[in-house]
């Protein structure tokens, strides 16, 4: 401001000498004192286009530099560029931002959908185009509701009660495989929604296996249960001769043994799920290995079936296998002791251990029963199914021997192969990665 008017001063004062000057020299004085005025006036018509200029650079909004030389204008020009430079500062600041938080809810495992009063999209993540079946550009500002057109979603929104979720189906349900997704609507604004959807197929799945878990634990323990009780109170109730009454105890001791044997293939499934993976560490013998399982198949044929079956063995190698020795027995004779059970007394039962090129291994059990149709195949593993449940019941099988197959397999690494033709047996085998098996290390006693 100091130079604003100290500048003015010294242009008048400039002009009013050079009109003294031209006085002195025989003009007119009132010349002389015009001269003056009309340099004030070209003092602030120059002022006024230094205004304008900077007027118009604000106007357009330019983000470059104004000529509008120093004093008042030149300080105002510098002051407004400086504010100009922290108001972008502060935009992209806020534009990195919220790309960060756009960033951090496109990550999510949810989907997010921004809904407007109106419920119109106004952004939405990944997951939750994924989750209905959006283009995150074409439908935006569309319609939610037009999008989805689900009666229980729609009840919900129009029922403006968001204290709980919904259940509605996902885009890509089908019958043959359900997809689950829970809704839920959240209030914030003014009248705005956040919209969070989360994939629940698993955890229905989960649940409605747990159901089916408890039910036919419940079915299995309840059969036996009301043979024993029924045994018992016949025994209470009426004298009966001693052979009737061994008959009977033996009939109580089968039923007993049956719960006994499901007893203890939940807890191995129970110890399997809850323990930590086996060691790579300790090294098994396969030859020990094969050998308690021939004796083992030996003794389930002879003392429940009542006779020897054509069971032979074939181990190609020395080997040793990383493992645990307990689930890889259980495995191993799971296999064959199915074989054993479904096998009529006639027919041949084959065990073998095999090398593979690559230095994998390949444990297999191959029956000639009645074979398993292609449409069972893929269920074999889950928990008591079964292809017929009255055959299982007869030959003593809990429904429960293959999914601790599958488990031990998964939990060395290994994979677990069915083939069969029905009508001329089955194979079922476990092949074995190359880091767990290994030639077995020759122990040479050293001679003193």
């Amino acid at each position: 401001m100091l130079w604003r008017v100290s500048s003015f001063f010294l242009f008048q004062a400039t002009a009013a000498a050079l009109g003294w000057y031209l006085a002195s020299h025989g003009n007119e004085v009132l010349d002389a004192l015009a001269l003056a005025v009309l340099g004030g006036y070209v003092w602030l018509s120059l002022d006024a286009l230094r205004g304008m200029r900077l007027l118009r650079w604000l106007r357009l909004g330019e983000t470059g530099s104004v000529a509008v030389g120093s004093g008042l204008w030149g300080e105002v020009s510098d002051r407004v560029r400086r504010l100009i430079r922290a108001r972008d500062r502060l935009a992209i600041d806020s534009e990195g931002r919220l790309q960060d938080f756009l960033a951090a809810l496109q990550a999510s495992p949810n989907g997010v959908v921004l809904l407007d009063a109106e419920g119109r999209i106004e952004w939405l993540n990944q997951t939750a185009a994924g989750h209905f079946g959006f283009d995150a550009r074409r439908d935006v500002l569309q319609h939610f509701g037009n999008l989805v057109r689900d009666p229980g979603f729609a009840a919900y929104y129009g029922a403006r009660d968001f204290r709980r979720d919904v259940i509605m189906p996902g885009r890509e349900s089908t019958s043959s495989k359900p997809v689950k997704l829970s809704v839920h609507l959240h209030p914030y604004g003014e009248g705005r929604s956040l919209l969070l959807s989360h994939d629940i197929t698993a955890v229905e799945q989960a649940d409605a296996m747990r159901r089916d878990f408890v039910a036919n634990v419940s079915h299995e323990i309840r059969t036996p249960l009301t043979v024993l009780a029924g045994f018992v109170e016949t025994m209470q109730s009426l004298p009966l001769p001693d052979q009737e009454r061994q008959r009977y105890l033996g009939l109580m001791s089968h039923q007993a043994q049956r719960m006994q044997t499901l007893v203890n293939d939940l807890l191995m499934l129970s110890r399997l799920e809850g323990s930590p993976l086996p060691p790579t560490q300790e090294w098994i013998s396969v030859s020990a290995l094969m050998t308690q399982c021939e004796q083992d198949a030996h003794d389930l044929s002879s003392v429940v079936f009542a006779r020897v079956k054509d069971v032979s063995f074939e181990v190609e190698g020395v080997c040793e296998l990383a493992g645990s020795s307990s689930e890889l027995h259980s495995a191993m004779f799971n296999l064959i002791g199915n074989a054993i059970r479904y096998t009529p007394g006639d027919r041949a039962i084959h065990v073998s251990w095999r090398l593979l090129p690559h230095g994998a291994a390949v444990f297999a059990v191959k029956d000639a029963g009645p074979g398993i149709a292609p449409e069972h195949i893929a269920r074999l593993t889950e928990r008591f199914y079964r292809v017929d449940r009255s055959r299982s019941r007869d030959t003593g099988g809990t429904g429960l021997g293959l999914a601790i197959v599958k488990h031990v397999a998964q939990r060395h690494g290994a994979e677990l192969g069915i083939e069969s033709v029905p009508g001329k047996g089955s194979t079922f085998s476990i092949t074995f990665p190359a880091q767990r098996v290994r030639p077995a290390i020759l122990k040479q006693a050293v001679l003193a």
